[in-house]
């Protein structure tokens, strides 16, 4: 049975004319009805959906668009929860609580509020912005849909403002974590007087569409470059995340993790090696580790694990790297 809310507002919207509250009740009981596997009836419903003032009927997720258009996004199976991850304890904290106002909407909404849905995760390459988004996705038991802006963004006036409408209007008929990798692409500041005026309009109808989108619709960004995306666009994420270069304390417990997950003991103190790789991102960490494993497979059985580490230290100390970061900086 469908929610009586959710008909209430299908009969008030016919009742008063009011195209967007019926677009917004119909998406949501499309949505709780494919999450019962009503598949056919949801499909059904949809065909009744409104886009552009055409009735469209939405393809299912990751499926092709019509006309032989390119996917907008490539759906991810979410294998890594929270627990598998190295989080700030706040972070951690705060992207518990916005899966447990998910996993308690009906009580929010018995009091006019809405769980939160907006997240902007802010950090250098290499630590942990994508595997958030995913352990998010885990977590809410929710598909991952990355969106593919090869497909998005077009050559031609208004294109890609007519491809993130599309994109958003697929994502709303399922629950689902949508997510944005490299924000700054699509979501730069409008002021920036070396832009054109199309990615002015093209922000301007990003922004458009994730103030529509309804809550079930969980959108994470993430940016290497805060400082070039628009101040409007801030303002549109309830959570707005810093995921900083790991400090020396979570190294030495990156570190315990691998040997743990692995079975391979690297021969030095944690407290060694995170002094030894002080700047290193967590993806950098795990290439480093795996670079162990491999040396470490390939002279078997007669390995000498703390000499492969010793020398892929040297390697990894002396490679050429870009000069962000300070040791003296370390919280060690």
């Amino acid at each position: 049975m469908a929610r009586s809310d959710l008909l209430i507002d299908i009969v008030k919207a016919g009742a008063e004319g009011d195209q967007m509250l019926f677009q917004k009740a119909l998406e949501a009981l499309i949505t709780e009805e494919r999450s019962k596997q009503h598949n056919i009836l949801a499909d059904r419903l949809a065909e009744h959906l409104n886009l552009n003032g055409r009735p469209t009927r939405p393809t299912r997720l990751a499926a092709a668009l019509p006309n032989g258009e390119a996917k907008l996004f490539h759906e991810v199976r979410p294998r890594r929860g929270f627990d598998d991850l190295l989080l700030p304890p706040i972070v951690k904290q705060a992207c518990s609580e916005l899966v447990e106002e998910h996993n308690r909407a009906d009580l929010l909404r018995a009091h006019n509020l809405e769980p939160r849905n907006r997240i902007l995760l802010v950090g250098p390459p290499g630590n942990g912005k994508t595997s958030l988004a995913e352990a998010l996705a885990l977590e809410l038991g929710s598909p991952l849909l990355v969106v593919r802006y090869e497909t998005i963004i077009g050559s031609y006036l208004g294109e890609t403002a007519v491809r993130l409408a599309k994109l958003f209007a697929q994502a709303r008929t399922q629950r689902c974590v949508l997510f944005f990798d490299e924000f700054d692409v699509i979501g730069k500041e409008r002021g920036d007087v070396h832009e054109t005026g199309e990615i002015k309009r093209v922000v301007s109808s990003l922004l458009l569409q994730i103030d529509q989108l309804p809550s079930y619709v969980v959108v994470v960004t993430a940016t290497n470059h805060s400082e070039l995306l628009d101040r409007a666009v801030w303002r549109r994420f309830q959570l707005r995340l810093d995921l900083p270069t790991p400090g020396k304390g979570q190294r030495m417990a990156w570190l315990d993790m691998f040997e743990r997950r692995s079975g391979l003991q690297l021969g030095y103190t944690h407290e060694h090696l995170a002094r030894r790789l002080a700047g290193l991102s967590f993806a950098e960490l795990e290439q480093f580790a795996q670079d162990v494993q491999r040396r470490y497979v390939l002279t078997m059985p007669g390995a000498d694990v703390r000499g492969i580490v010793a020398d892929r230290l040297k390697q990894w100390t002396s490679r050429a790297t870009p000069t962000l970061f300070s040791p003296e900086n370390d919280d060690g």
